[in-house]
């Protein structure tokens, strides 16, 4: 891991020590899926605790930073330093069903230059990302021009250029998320186009795969900041294009995101607008 600067380690170290607590948590849950009282509450307590641990370690190094978490919301930093986006358990239904696939995602994002612009968003680029698969033990991390890898594996976003080769990775709505009729509508018409399209349940992931190659691409809308702002980065440091449904490039992709190479970038774009009109 010598390729590591002291910032990713900073954030691996508290990935991990937060990702050992869910793979011990991840263990009790299956024993309880039987019980009355329910894993649901099990495991809101196994995400605080995460989020606690990370906070801890990553408050620790950097005393004056600022954070966005899932759980504990904003909490601000002195405001010429970065703030950590936080989630430490993306996928908590797989959690909650004994699915071994979520991760624990951490980014930095720099403080505006010049001050917040005329929205009033004081926060501009997001210069560092940390996924961390505990499960598998993996790490994905990407820092801004130093490029997107898996431990010390350099990553490169697939080189398919045909949608008939594709498999695309996308976020279903669920109860109270999201729009079902507009996302059928996107699934109506991309379904038809591509060799697959899976839906694994944890942003976070699917983005280390769009920037690992394994996925051509991946859609979703309804997301928030904590869910993409690392995976955002490491689609784009390895070469990919993320943009909203209008074909917009903002830093951090939540509300919509479409993320590809460039060639199935805009493939992926054209249709989905053309769902939509």
């Amino acid at each position: 891991m010598s390729m590591f600067s002291g910032l990713i380690r900073v954030m691996e170290r508290a990935a991990r020590k937060a990702g050992g607590r869910l793979r011990r948590d991840f263990g009790e849950v299956e024993h309880l899926q039987v019980s009355r009282k329910g894993p649901a509450d099990f495991v809101s307590k196994a995400d605080m605790r995460a989020e606690r641990a990370i906070y801890d370690e990553l408050l620790h190094a950097r005393p004056d930073w600022g954070f966005v978490m899932e759980e504990a919301g904003v909490i601000e930093g002195a405001p010429d330093k970065p703030r950590w986006i936080v989630d430490p358990l993306d996928g908590t239904s797989n959690f909650l069903h004994g699915i071994p696939h979520f991760a624990i995602s951490i980014a930095v994002q720099e403080p505006r230059l010049g001050g917040p612009d005329a929205q009033g968003n004081a926060w501009g680029e997001v210069t560092a990302g940390v996924i961390y698969n505990p499960i598998l033990d993996e790490t994905y991390w990407a820092e801004k021009t130093r490029g997107a890898w898996l431990q010390d594996a350099r990553l490169r976003v697939s080189a398919r250029r045909h949608l008939s080769d594709a498999l695309i990775a996308t976020g279903i709505p669920f109860q109270g998320h999201g729009d079902f009729a507009e996302w059928s509508r996107i699934f109506g018409a991309i379904g038809p186009e591509v060799a697959g399209i899976r839906r694994f349940g944890a942003a976070s992931l699917d983005l280390a795969y769009v920037a690992q190659g394994r996925f051509d691409g991946f859609w979703e809308s309804d997301l928030n900041d904590w869910d993409t702002a690392a995976g955002c980065l490491l689609v784009r440091e390895a070469g990919g294009f993320v943009s909203d449904y209008r074909g917009r490039s903002e830093q951090i992709h939540s509300k919509q995101i479409i993320a590809a190479n460039d060639a199935l970038h805009s493939k992926l774009h054209k249709i989905l607008a053309g769902s939509l009109r």
